[in-house]
């Protein structure tokens, strides 16, 4: 088990039709002490920032927007990026990196849309990390000028932890959840540029309070973003679509 966070370090992840690698976390994991278990944490995310750097010096170098898509399982993160590949095909190059712990039913849903796209499986592992996603780059070789969705493993725990050199993280909810979310799991809004609240249709017929779930966000994280939205009637999707584009579109900061 991963000091930092609990997965299996040992757990090989694989990546669809890109070459395998193993994902080692180099540290002894028999620890006696505090003090050695607070080493490794920082070996571990130490190598991790290092790669994101990595990424996201490739990521500027090729002006390719890159967004990590974090949440809960069952937020609706597969279906939102499903409509926006369809409805902005026409405007802008997409792709997409997979992350899930077994198979490869949400790649091959972004397949269907044709939009290429990458499968990271994790195994017994809980998150994505830099190195996995600097192979699966290897693999791809994303379009300059384009937007690279990286989704990843349903959790809004241990991807908080792991920079994966991304432009903007992306922290999605939907009203099905409870609206107290970001003042149980800070971390994950705290590290998030932009919230996204989704499956408003809903909203009907569940308890959740958009103005509690606000509140508690801004008190984690004050400069935190709001889109609310519905993938299933297409309410408030154009304000999603035109935040990407003004991130896109953005002149890079020298």
């Amino acid at each position: 088990m991963c000091s930092t966070c609990g997965c299996d370090a040992n757990a090989s992840p694989s990546i669809k039709q890109i070459d395998d690698h193993d994902h080692h976390h180099d540290h002894d994991h028999h620890h006696s002490h505090e003090k050695k278990i607070i080493e490794v944490e920082k070996d571990v995310l130490y190598e991790n920032n290092l790669l994101a750097q990595r990424n996201r010096g490739y990521f500027d170098a090729k002006n390719i927007l890159a967004l990590n898509l974090v949440s809960s399982p069952g937020s609706g993160k597969t279906t939102l990026l499903e409509r926006t590949l369809t409805d902005l095909k026409n405007e802008f190059a997409f792709f997409v990196i997979e992350g899930d712990q077994q198979t490869s039913r949400d790649a091959d849903r972004i397949h269907a849309t044709g939009t290429k796209v990458a499968q990271i499986n994790t195994g017994k592992g809980c998150h994505l990390d830099a190195h996995m996603i600097l192979h699966a780059l290897q693999g791809m070789k994303p379009a300059e000028n384009s937007i690279l969705f990286i989704e990843n493993v349903g959790n809004l725990v241990c991807p908080a932890m792991f920079d994966l050199g991304e432009k903007e993280r992306v922290v999605i909810i939907s009203v099905t959840e409870g609206d107290d979310k970001p003042i149980k799991y800070p971390d994950m809004f705290h590290t998030s540029t932009l919230c996204i609240i989704n499956k408003i249709d809903l909203l009907p017929y569940v308890s959740f309070s958009m103005e509690k779930v606000k509140e508690y966000a801004r008190q984690v994280n004050p400069e935190l973003a709001f889109i609310e939205l519905s993938c299933t009637t297409g309410e408030g999707m154009a304000q999603w679509y035109q935040w990407l584009k003004e991130k896109i579109l953005a002149p890079a900061v020298v």
